[in-house]
């Protein structure tokens, strides 16, 4: 291929980069030559720059000359990252309304412009890396939406988006975004906001009424019952739906939503204009839901019942059962786990309409220990921070994370990095400081005369080797304190699904008694019957969950009518 600008001995001294369109790692500090490969010419072209800080508008000629498929070749060296903000933590703890601010069209199509056709995109591959999420779980088109929100295509891009995400509106509030997490970008830079971008699509296709019912126009004459109505059931739901079968969702709880109406605060993702609004708009199209019906103990809607009056059964209960604390003095009261407070506060929050009120169980004028790290325990530190905790403090067994990645995290991994979340945001306006006790460990519950929970004793502690080289807390001598506490709240992860629907339907389990169902096929040992979600991977990201939603509903699908058309 023909050699524009500098001749192929100086790109075998240099090293060869190549990219569709674009691709630059500009972490050399000495000159190089790069390789691009134009789409429109259909060609390769070699440029020299310098990667140097001081000298990247040499950098910037040399690409205003690429043709290039993205809006704007040169957007991420002309834009800095800048999210939609928050509102000031003072202002927000007033009130249980969403923590962001309202966003600005005009700067998030700036942001988009920073996507920088990358020629390999790593941000919507889903793999696991490391045992974490790296890309998009549900491979959005990122790249894709990116450039149409630039060039203000919005419902284009909303068309992109819908191809592989149902709730684009979930995703964009609650996903940790590790799309962000291995943007190609990112790897030298900060990422792009694709988190934010993919929020204010679909937020502005509601606002714009693009978002209609869409019921399908044939049906099948089949009937899928799906039971559990959190994201993988939803997801489901939406699928097998639009394939044209009847579908009914059971939920236990008295609303729709599952962890997404109890699990997750109203300050994250409002339930009445986000959750309720999606349900609303699924029951438009078809899908019949019913709560207040737990499938496993129901005496009515039993698991042969099921069976028998549909095609085809999918479980998407999720992975429920939380891991306790078994130390001394756990039977004190005053010791809860973290998504009873949490879900105890959103079913009083709603209602009560938001009058300001607070549930019996509260964090009003006490000392509170949020015992766990992760969304959960950042979700209980802003809970107790709006009921009017007294303190607040949050202790983690891990040690704190690194600044920058560490040399054995590198990208696209997941960046196991120091962040502050809105919770800790929070508690620093209010104390002072982050809540966060890194390396502590509770060693016992202190109670009272009357049996109520006064104190924990904690104690710092090291990871060290034992004799088969596996890593174990160690107590750090003379660390043991006391520390004042009203409240213990357990945010230490689950262990998996629920046992009872698992044994009224008698399926198989793995190791971690979660149900034994391959993924890609989530086929149960029970013929028509399918499992998705946490209940089949174990506690997971709700995109994650959409993931397995669709690809159950595919399965499904295929199963009902010899084949499939859903993705």
């Amino acid at each position: 291929m023909p050699r524009d600008f500098s001749p192929p001995e100086a790109n075998e001294k240099f090293g060869n980069f190549q990219g569709c369109d674009l691709l630059g790692f500009l972490t050399k500090k000495e000159p190089v030559v790069c390789e691009f490969f134009s789409a429109e010419r259909k060609e390769c072209v070699l440029l020299p720059f310098s990667f140097a800080p001081e000298k990247k508008s040499s950098f910037h000629s040399h690409l205003k000359n690429i043709p290039t498929n993205m809006g704007k070749a040169t957007g991420f060296l002309e834009i800095e990252r800048k999210t939609i903000p928050n509102r000031p933590p003072l202002e927000r703890l007033k009130d249980w309304e969403e923590i962001h601010e309202h966003r600005d069209d005009a700067a998030v199509g700036k942001q988009a412009a920073r996507c920088m056709d990358c020629g390999t995109p790593y941000c919507h591959t889903g793999m696991l890396l490391a045992g974490m999420a790296s890309g998009c779980p549900i491979n959005n088109l990122i790249p894709e939406f990116n450039d149409l929100v630039y060039r203000g295509r919005w419902q284009e891009a909303l068309e992109r988006l819908r191809r592989t995400n149902n709730f684009p509106e979930f995703t964009g509030r609650v996903c940790p975004a590790p799309c962000e997490g291995s943007c190609v970008l990112g790897s030298i830079e900060p990422a792009v906001t694709i988190k934010d971008i993919e929020c204010s699509i679909v937020d502005r296709a509601w606002e714009e009424g693009w978002l209609k019912p869409q019921p399908p126009e044939n049906r099948t004459g089949k009937k899928v019952a799906v039971v559990g109505s959190g994201p993988a059931g939803l997801a489901c739901a939406d699928q097998l739906n639009k394939a044209g079968h009847k579908v009914t969702v059971f939920e236990r709880a008295d609303r729709i939503g599952g962890l997404l109406m109890y699990g997750i605060p109203n300050m994250k993702l409002d339930k009445q204009k986000v959750v309720d609004r999606r349900v609303s708009l699924l029951r438009e199209e078809g899908v019949e839901f019913l709560t207040n019906v737990s499938i496993g103990s129901d005496a009515t809607w039993t698991p042969e019942r099921l069976r028998t009056d549909f095609d085809a059964v999918v479980l998407c209960c999720g992975a429920t059962k939380a891991r306790d604390l078994p130390i001394e003095g756990s039977d004190a009261s005053g010791i809860h786990l973290a998504m009873e407070f949490l879900t105890a506060n959103t079913k009083h929050q709603l209602d009560a309409g938001f009058a300001g009120t607070i549930p019996a169980l509260n964090a009003e004028a006490k000392d509170v220990a949020v015992i766990g790290g992760g969304d959960t325990g950042t979700d209980c530190v802003g809970t107790s921070l709006r009921q009017g905790c007294k303190s607040v403090v949050q202790l983690e067994i891990m040690p704190k994370p690194p600044e920058k990645r560490a040399p054995n995290n590198p990208w696209p991994e997941w960046p196991k990095v120091y962040k502050m979340d809105y919770g800790q945001e929070e508690a620093e306006a209010v104390q002072g400081a982050d809540p966060r006790r890194y390396l502590v460990q509770t060693k016992r519950f202190l109670k009272d005369a009357e049996g109520k929970l006064k104190g924990l004793e904690i104690c710092d502690i090291e990871w060290v080797k034992d004799d088969q080289g596996r890593f174990l807390p160690q107590e750090v001598q003379g660390s043991s304190r006391t520390i004042p506490c009203q409240l213990a709240l357990l945010a230490l992860g689950f262990l998996g699904p629920e046992q009872e629907i698992i044994k009224a339907f008698s399926l198989a389990t793995d190791s971690r008694s979660n149900v034994k169902a391959e993924h890609g096929k989530h086929t149960t040992n029970v013929p028509g019957v399918f499992a998705a979600g946490d209940m089949r991977r174990g506690q997971s990201l709700v995109v994650w969950a959409i993931n397995e939603g669709r690809a159950a509903a595919r399965e499904c699908d295929r199963f009902l009518m010899g084949n499939t058309r859903l993705p």
